[in-house]
């Protein structure tokens, strides 16, 4: 199906946020299930992404059948398996200090990475239920002896039943006040997460949409990755929110739901 703004070319490969635009609190939101089967029933390539590193593939393809939503392992992006292949990319065989949970571990094995805690190439810090001082105070050493500091993602709160809590944002800034030294963030909103995910399923940006939540991550990263962006209102950003900030939206819909006559 042609795009409707004439010169543009036909949208192929599908880019989309999780949280706030697939589910809510476990919940599918409204015309979510309707948009992924489209996107299956076409045979459009897709990639469902998260910034959240502690959970595989499986693990969060399982999250998502319990909400109602039928996503194959092999079309979920984690900011884990970004930054694995990032690593891997940089220094294929490399070696690396780990805070965090299977999710980053197990991108990292499955990239040939080695995990140890003696003279890493990289300290990766990833989010984490049970951050240890402990595992802090060797992150931050082995960073003052020249690991490079690398974090999956920026987000300095996580949600929980209970209220917010501290993620890997705020964890890397301890490690940074401590160091001196910044990390490189992998996840949104830098832009290569998006490159390392369309270069997973083989798409290009000019016929490539990004669909998101949050103008200041999901919208913003999009765009710098050349892509076509949408932003939903089910999630983070409120629409009267929109005209804030200094970029716009290719276009602003109620619900995902809204995108299926494009697929």
């Amino acid at each position: 199906m042609s795009h409707p703004q004439g010169d543009q070319p036909e949208i192929e490969c599908w880019l989309t946020d999780m949280d706030g635009v697939l589910v809510h609190e476990e919940r599918a939101l409204p015309g979510a299930a309707e948009f992924l089967n489209r996107l299956v029933e076409s045979g459009r390539r897709f990639l469902v992404l998260t910034n959240n590193s502690i959970f595989t593939q499986r693990d969060l393809a399982a999250r998502l059948a319990r909400s109602g939503l039928n996503v194959p392992e092999e079309s979920i992006w984690t900011s884990a398996m970004a930054t694995a292949d990032f690593l891997a990319r940089q220094m294929p065989s490399g070696s690396a200090y780990v805070i965090g949970e299977t999710g980053l571990t197990t991108a990292l094995h499955e990239a040939g990475f080695i995990l140890t805690d003696t003279d890493p190439d990289y300290v990766v810090l990833g989010e984490t239920r049970t951050y240890s001082f402990e595992a802090i105070t060797r992150a931050i050493r082995l960073v003052q002896s020249g690991a490079r500091f690398i974090a999956t993602n920026p987000d300095a709160t996580g949600p929980s039943a209970e209220g917010p809590l501290p993620a890997t944002g705020s964890v890397a800034a301890l490690i940074t006040r401590a160091t001196g030294a910044e990390p490189y963030f992998v996840g949104k909103p830098n832009p290569m997460m998006f490159r390392s995910a369309m270069n997973r399923i083989e798409a290009h940006s000019e016929s490539t949409a990004m669909i998101g939540d949050r103008m200041d991550t999901d919208i913003v990263a999009g765009m710098e990755a050349g892509l076509r962006t949408f932003l939903v209102l089910t999630g983070s950003t409120k629409r009267e929110q929109v005209d804030r900030f200094p970029f716009r939206p290719h276009r602003v819909v109620d619900s995902v739901g809204d995108l299926v006559q494009l697929v």
